[in-house]
Order: structure tokens, then sequence, then C-alpha cells
């Protein structure tokens, strides 16, 4: 059966947590209403209200009880405040959104309301993950023990040419996190989108380093679904099954999210065990996360 069927069905969905959830408005990109690049059609949801409750929707269909959001912060703080303590709030450095004032930043992840440093998107801003200007984020999420998401792998079609002037392919490889992760030993790192396609990277970073995690968004829903199997597959087959997280990138098309759980439910040769890792245990043991704060929504 499948997860819309289930859902149809009223049966009880075990509980999912994502780890790569945007809380962008809805003119993030430019303007509201552009398509998705998979469905060549714009969400039904237009505006920051519309969006922000149609995710809402989607994570109590798929019982998602927490979410790791992330965009400016003050579209992070309202999300959060909004989804009754289902979003755990990030940091994001990325084109087009203000630099995290350091000494605020610290207050609001001693306070609870960030949970990581993340979305780092070096790579659209031509920086890589050990570039001086990142080092005070960095250092800050090593003392105070909070995980760091940093963008790995490739951007969308013209990258350079449409958003981002200093994008370069090169900056996506997770292999130039080994700087990081030597420099700052005790940093909690996920590599976001898995490296893809840098199989190789990925698997040579996470096998050396432990603390390494990393989480399957977007490539989930956004790329062939027989590439990323084999990618899924590969992966598995390296042994990294328990650092292995979901995410759906959710980013202005709330329908990614039912569309990139369906993709990893059908995942061929792929056990429920490990799918249950993937969805839930994996990043309960990476943000090491309370029973009590995963409930399911009221």
């Amino acid at each position: 059966m499948g997860l819309a069927a289930i859902v149809a069905a009223g049966e009880t969905r075990r509980p999912i947590v994502d780890v790569h959830l945007h809380t962008h408005a809805a003119d993030r990109f430019g303007r509201p209403g552009l398509p998705n690049p998979i469905t060549g059609k714009p969400s039904a949801a237009t505006t920051d209200d519309a969006l922000m409750h149609a995710a809402f929707t989607e994570m109590r269909k798929f019982n998602i009880v927490a979410a790791v959001g992330f965009s400016s912060r003050d579209a992070v703080e309202r999300w959060r405040t909004a989804a009754d303590d289902h979003i755990f709030g990030g940091a994001q450095i990325d084109q087009g959104l203000p630099m995290p004032d350091l000494d605020q930043l610290r207050r609001d992840i001693v306070a609870g309301k960030v949970r990581m440093i993340g979305e780092i998107g070096g790579q659209y801003l031509g920086l890589t993950p050990a570039d001086p200007s990142l080092e005070p984020y960095l250092a800050l999420a090593e003392e105070l023990d909070v995980p760091v998401g940093f963008h790995t792998g490739i951007g969308p079609p013209n990258a350079p040419y449409e958003c981002c002037p200093k994008f370069r392919i090169g900056l996506g490889n997770p292999a130039l996190l080994e700087e990081v992760v030597i420099r700052h030993p005790k940093l909690r790192v996920y590599l976001m989108h898995a490296g893809w396609p840098y199989l190789e990277e990925t698997v040579a970073l996470m096998s050396v380093y432990p603390q390494v995690y990393a989480d399957l968004s977007v490539i989930d829903w956004i790329i062939p679904q027989e590439e990323f199997y084999a990618y899924l597959r590969a992966l598995l087959r390296a042994g990294l099954g328990k650092r292995l997280m979901f995410g759906s990138d959710q980013m202005i098309w709330p329908e990614a999210i039912g569309r990139s759980i369906e993709t990893i439910e059908r995942a061929p040769d792929v056990t429920t065990a490990v799918k249950r890792d993937i969805f839930y245990n994996n990043a309960v043991q990476f943000f090491r996360l309370k029973e009590r704060e995963l409930k399911p929504w009221r």
C-alpha cells in the first residue's frame, strides 16, 4: 500500500523527522508562483501564510513530528512559533540572505530558538567550507554543541548565470569539508544532499569521520528515481545506513514533502528497518532529540 493509500485509509503512520525544510517566504526566488522543477506547475500556495500552512498540512499528513527549518531569522521564527514546537530553528547562510549576527545567533542558540547552523550554502557564495568568513560560525557551533549542515553536491541549472555568479561546481565537493572536521573535531556535521553526485568523496569522508552524517534532501525527489536509488544503494553498500537522514528540502513547493517520502518508501531492496533509520532513528541520534520533543500534531 502506498503512502497516499495509507493516509486515506486512516492507518497510523510511524513518525518522521525532516532534517531539511526551508521556511522561506513565497518570493524567496524572486517572485511567488515559480513552477515546481519536476511538475512544471506552481504550488497552489503563493503567499507566505498559504505556503507555511500548506507545509504544516503535509507534515501532519505524513506524521512529521519534527522538522529542522531554515531561512532568514525572521522567517524561521515565524514558522517556529506557529508550528506548536514541531519546527526546530536553523540559521541559514546563503545567497540572498543576510549573514546571521553572531551575538544574536549565540543568544538564539542558548534560548533554544536555533538548534543548528545551516544550511551553509557557501557554494552559492563562492566559498569553500573552510573559508575564514565561515570560521566564527563553526567555532560557535562547536562551542555550543549544535550541528552544522553544509550544502554539498551541485545546484540548479544556470546557477552562475541566473542567481549566483560566484557559484562553482567544485565548491560542492564533500572532500573540502575535511579541513573543517580536522579543525573542529567535536563538530557534528551533516552533508546536505548527501554529496550527490560525489559518491566516492562522500563515502571517503563519512568512512574516516564518524561524526559526519548525510541527508538525502532534494535528491529524493528532484533527480531521476533510478539515479537516486543507485546512489542510495551505493551509500548503503558502503555501510553508512546508520548515518543517512531524511530531508525533504521543501523550498516553496510543499508537495515536495510527500513526494520525497514516497520516493524513499518505494526504494527497492531497502529493508523496512533501514528506512526507519533514515526516516527517524538516525536523526534522533544525530540531533540528540528527546522523546518529549517528538509528539504528534494536535
